[in-house]
């Protein structure tokens, strides 16, 4: 790290107090003390007190007593000290407290004393960063000299945070089994701000099931001190479509699970992964084997990558997450790829994600910015250019994605290893990657992961900060958890992504005639191909001007809105179930961001009134932040909102006394909407946003509510070019799912 290693053992100590474990995302109160070394501070000295870049720990402030955050900063010795909050550091430590002594200096054993949520004239507290961690840890930096050269000193005080009380609870099962398959099921809480936690005490839970499941008991016990309960020696008989519910002692639903479809073979196993995140040895939170920890144990997922930022490993680092993933994956039960993220600069061509099929492998990094002279054996690979020729010859898959930094495939792309994009993670939602691919003709596949930062990765939610999104799932759907089956997934774009659900999907296409199948892509080189009448998603295909029947079948993990299938960038139909054209139910939603780079999170506020009709029912959908919510003005007659998007979609859920009567006027600081509800009937109402893909629109809901198994057939012609479609599923809690495309070659060419 560049920052002077000058006798820091001279440079003082700090400690925390009160010492022990909080609890994340609670408003407290806590003193961190620095005392002077051996050389003091001198006058117009400073101290940095820094915490990790991604953290949501509640901003300090110093001139409201009586507000949140409210923070103070004394000298034991009387010198005056400035202070302020800045991102001023060197990452991952960005966040910074910056304290500069005037007007006076410091001895050795003088002290400064920091509160944060300094209680003592009303203010309430400051509220935890959100997420758990093992060590919740401060760097202390100091410039004794006043020569703004700093150097850090050898305590690292912190303080464990754990999750809080459950609020919501999950039941996971197994997507695609066939008939008698035995399987487990697996019910876990999080806390408010989406941390795993334990029931805190024994817990009877109700289970049932929308048809019979062999060996399900109708009431279990949770243990206080478990997280995830098993519920195992599951089985189904004949084929269905299964969901469980859990539900309190009193009968109240907890949760529904995710759909599991029993089917005869043949079919292709269907494996969940979550392949991009970081941990604290780049970027992130807890340890790279907390990362592989919590993605098996707690997130419940069959694969997980770890994508640390490449310019802060160095090659030990490399070596060890090497070793990790080794020791991690054992193939049928859990698969852990090697790999790194190539952080390029977005003119050079932006993220990409690096995934091996096997250890060992070099790290062509994008710069070695952050990484000690010595430290990286092998040259950077500066532009996308330069990673592609650097790994031409490896057994290596690429993935473009959108984080801190946005892909710009336009600028590179390498068809023979960049195989999909990532539209989604907790940055937020990013359909235009996609559609940029289609504008080169490009034959990628759709992928949505969570680029976790939290130490959560496979159940990453966005918490108070700049990520404004649940990370995303994929489904992976292969004969074999292997890697071997990963890597021709991959290659062969046999895989969906969602915001975050389990949904189930299933795209095909059918043909009259046989049609000509390719294994590889036809623009790279020679491709094998030979004769079929049915292709999945992902697949390209010389129909040889022959119509397409699409087949698309959604299971929900809450009720489906709608499926819309693409004909590349262009909408060809969208399907919705029966019973909103007179419903009293309306979905007011908002989506899009500012622009493609950092700062793409909109801010949203808004305020909406009904007038000659009754709102008898209000709940936000996908806000995702606690702390921003719904809040009544009038009851049942006007409500206002503050909310974020990056992207993804939120919105409000609304069931009016009338289905047709009234006006309902919304208003926002980005668009407006007005409307006479006798005029609206299953019509989507949309108000253009500016921004990238921003718009509030509104539109009837099935009632009293739709489907959670909807299917939808169309046909699709191919074109005088490329002809990609593929589908979208939006479900009426706001969460949505992409298949990758099947690619229809134009008519009587390659």
């Amino acid at each position: 790290m560049p920052f002077s290693r000058y006798q820091p053992e001279q440079m003082g100590s700090a400690r925390i107090e009160p010492a022990g474990a909080r609890t994340a995302g609670e408003v407290d109160e806590f003193t961190l003390i620095y005392t002077a070394g051996r050389y003091g501070i001198d006058d117009s000295g400073m101290l940095k007190i820094s915490w990790r870049t991604t953290s949501d720990m509640q901003k300090p402030q110093f001139d409201r007593p009586a507000a949140g955050g409210y923070t103070t900063v004394e000298a034991s010795n009387g010198a005056s000290l400035e202070c302020w909050v800045d991102r001023v550091n060197i990452r991952p430590w960005t966040n910074t407290l910056v304290v500069r002594v005037g007007r006076g200096y410091l001895r050795d054993g003088d002290t400064i004393t920091v509160r944060f949520g300094d209680r003592r004239s009303g203010s309430p507290g400051i509220r935890l960063q959100t997420n758990a961690e093992r060590h919740f840890a401060f760097k202390i930096y100091v410039d004794a000299f006043a020569t703004y050269e700093f150097t850090e000193i050898s305590d690292t005080p912190g303080f464990p945070l754990l999750p809080g009380r459950p609020t919501t609870w999950k039941a996971v099962a197994p997507s695609q089994l066939p008939p008698h398959e035995t399987f487990n099921l697996s019910i876990l809480a999080n806390d408010r701000w989406g941390n795993p936690t334990p029931a805190g005490e024994a817990k009877a839970l109700r289970l049932s099931a929308n048809r019979r499941v062999a060996g399900l008991p109708t009431e279990i016990t949770l243990d206080a001190c478990t997280i995830v309960h098993e519920v195992a020696g599951l089985s189904v008989d004949e084929p269905a479509d299964i969901w469980f519910e859990a539900m309190d002692a009193a009968g109240r639903r907890l949760c529904l699970s995710n759909p599991l479809k029993i089917l005869r073979p043949p079919f292709e196993r269907r494996y969940w992964g979550d392949l991009h995140g970081q941990s604290d040895e780049t970027v992130g939170t807890n340890s790279a084997e907390d990362h592989f920890l919590f993605a098996r144990d707690l997130a419940l997922l069959d694969i997980a990558g770890h994508q640390g930022n490449d310019f802060q490993i160095d090659d030990d680092f490399w070596r060890s997450l090497n070793e990790l993933t080794a020791r991690f994956n054992v193939s049928g039960r859990f698969l852990a790829l090697p790999g790194y993220e190539w952080s390029g600069n977005t003119g050079l061509g932006g993220d990409r994600n690096v995934f091996y099929r096997k250890e060992g492998r070099p790290i062509f990094r994008s710069s070695h910015i952050l990484i000690g002279e010595g430290c990286a054996s092998t040259d950077p690979a500066p532009t996308a250019h330069d990673l592609f020729r650097s790994l031409g010859g490896e057994d290596a898959v690429v993935i473009a994605h959108v984080g801190g930094r946005y892909a710009d495939i336009l600028y590179a792309h390498d068809p023979r290893l960049e195989t999909a994009v990532e539209i989604h993670s907790s940055w937020g939602t990013f359909e235009w990657l996609l559609h940029d691919a289609f504008s080169k003709g490009y034959r990628v596949g759709v992928v949505c992961h969570s680029d976790d930062h939290k130490g959560r990765p496979g159940a990453t939610s966005p918490g108070a900060s700049s990520f404004g999104a649940i990370g995303g799932l994929t489904c992976y759907l292969m004969p074999e958890l292997t890697r071997d089956a990963l890597f021709n997934c991959l290659r062969a774009r046999h895989h969906y992504g969602t915001t975050g659900t389990r949904l189930y999907l299933d795209v095909r296409g059918s043909f009259e005639r046989s049609v000509k199948l390719f294994a590889g892509d036809p623009a790279i080189g020679p491709a094998q191909s030979w004769p079929v009448s049915s292709v999945m998603m992902g697949d390209i295909v010389d129909a040889a001007g022959q119509t397409m029947s699409l087949r698309v079948e959604a299971l929900g993990t809450a009720p489906i809105q709608d499926i819309t299938v693409f004909r590349g960038t262009e909408v060809l139909r969208s399907f919705r179930p029966a019973g909103a054209a007179r419903s009293r139910r309306l979905a007011l939603r908002w989506e899009g961001a500012e622009y493609r780079g950092r700062g793409r999170e909109t801010r949203w506020t808004g305020e909406m009134r009904i007038m000659g009709n009754e709102i008898v029912e209000v709940a936000g959908v996908n806000f995702l932040n606690p702390e921003l919510a719904v809040r009544e003005i009038e009851k049942g007659a006007a409500y206002s909102w503050v909310s974020v998007t990056t992207g993804n979609l939120v919105g409000i859920d609304l069931t009016m006394a009338h289905a047709a009567e009234g006006r309902l006027s919304i208003v926002t600081n980005h668009a407006k909407i007005d409307i006479d509800l006798t005029q609206l009937g299953e019509e989507t109402v949309t108000a253009d946003a500016g921004g990238l893909g921003r718009k509030v629109w509104l539109t009837r809901l099935s009632e009293p509510e739709g489907p959670l198994a909807f299917d939808a057939t169309c046909d699709v012609n191919a074109g005088d070019t490329d002809t990609p479609v593929y589908v979208r599923i939006t479900q009426e809690d706001c969460n949505r799912a992409w298949s990758s495309p099947i690619y229809l070659l134009p008519n009587r060419r390659t």
